[in-house]
């Protein structure tokens, strides 16, 4: 079977079981009442999603992990390779984190659930072990390369501490973004292709399949989130995605490469790090009319249809540079 054919039928498949466990998970969690609350500080109109189902992130974490499952049998069979299910597990470890915390946010009717320090202890201990396992299996060095810059190599000490906050921050970055129906889902698409097309001039099959899943796992997920959204992923969604895009990053031993093909998520993040650092200093002025950024365009009076359109096609963008600077 060859490798185009492989990713195509992950696609495939992916992205029907996605659309499956659609019809089936949005009409349980509407069941059980695990509807979003939404912040008082969020814009005005937001109002009017309040209640949409949230925890969706467990319909596209089944797709790809089935489709993983066996749609990689013959790569660990005939080739040894088990990456797919490494990054898998790694990603999925981050979507139980957020269920935890999606769980306790519903049954207590608001939007508070783990602590920041809770998330952030379960999410270095997670990101410890992950950078352990691919220390062990050899497919980690302590060398950072940036893409069209060159390589430095760091001492090991050095190189983990600093991965850690790395791998961290990233996740959450991906978490940030997830504010607006539709966006997280449709910024990640171009990012899930980049690698894809990584791993294919890179000969990594095991890589490519599971980011040929991703791919088309979230194509079926926009269905039922793009505006107006049925269903919200949460932080089991949020938190997967940001742990499968770093888990690719991390795979190909090119954590920098975020840098280029995460451009959205960093906006976001140094949105909301520049607006309280603003805040600050000024005694109470806004850098920004509201952040996260994505929230700024609305205020400014772009559509979500158009922040998505937007965001996607800049995000596509940083992800060709990455590529392009990786090969």
């Amino acid at each position: 079977m060859s490798v185009i054919f492989m990713n195509l039928v992950a696609v495939l498949v992916s992205f029907a079981l996605t659309v499956a466990f659609g019809k089936m998970v949005i009409p349980w969690l509407i069941k059980l009442k695990f509807g979003q609350s939404i912040l008082e500080i969020g814009p005005n109109w937001h109002k009017n999603k309040q209640g949409t189902p949230t925890m969706g992130g467990i319909m596209f974490i089944l797709g790809i992990g089935l489709t993983v499952l066996l749609a990689g049998i013959p790569l660990m069979i005939f080739d040894g390779d088990f990456r797919h299910l490494i990054i898998f597990g790694f990603a999925l470890v981050f979507g139980v984190i957020g269920f935890i915390d999606d769980y306790a946010k519903v049954s207590k009717k608001e939007n508070k659930g783990l602590s920041a320090l809770q998330k952030l202890l379960l999410q270095l201990a997670a990101s410890a072990v992950f950078l352990t396992v691919l220390r062990i299996s050899g497919d980690l060095t302590p060398s950072l390369t940036l893409p069209f810059a060159g390589t430095v190599k760091l001492p090991w000490l050095l190189y983990l501490f600093l991965m850690l906050f790395v791998i961290v921050g990233a996740v959450n970055a991906v978490n940030l973004t997830d504010g607006v129906d539709g966006l997280a889902t449709s910024v990640t698409l171009p990012v899930a292709l980049m690698f894809g097309a990584l791993a294919f001039v890179l000969s990594t099959p095991g890589i490519g399949l599971f980011a040929a899943a991703l791919f088309g796992a979230l194509c079926g997920f926009l269905l039922y989130n793009r505006n107006p959204a049925k269903v919200f992923m949460g932080d089991t969604g949020s938190l997967f995605l940001g742990g499968a895009i770093v888990g690719l990053a991390f795979a190909f031993d090119l954590p920098l490469i975020l840098l280029f093909a995460g451009i959205i998520y960093i906006a976001e993040t140094l949105s909301v790090i520049l607006q309280v650092t603003y805040f600050k200093l000024t005694h109470g002025k806004r850098l920004f009319k509201m952040s996260p950024i994505h929230h700024h365009f609305e205020m400014c009076g772009w559509s979500e249809n158009k922040l998505c359109v937007v965001f996607t096609l800049i995000g596509a963008v940083g992800c060709l540079i990455g590529f392009f600077g990786a090969i």
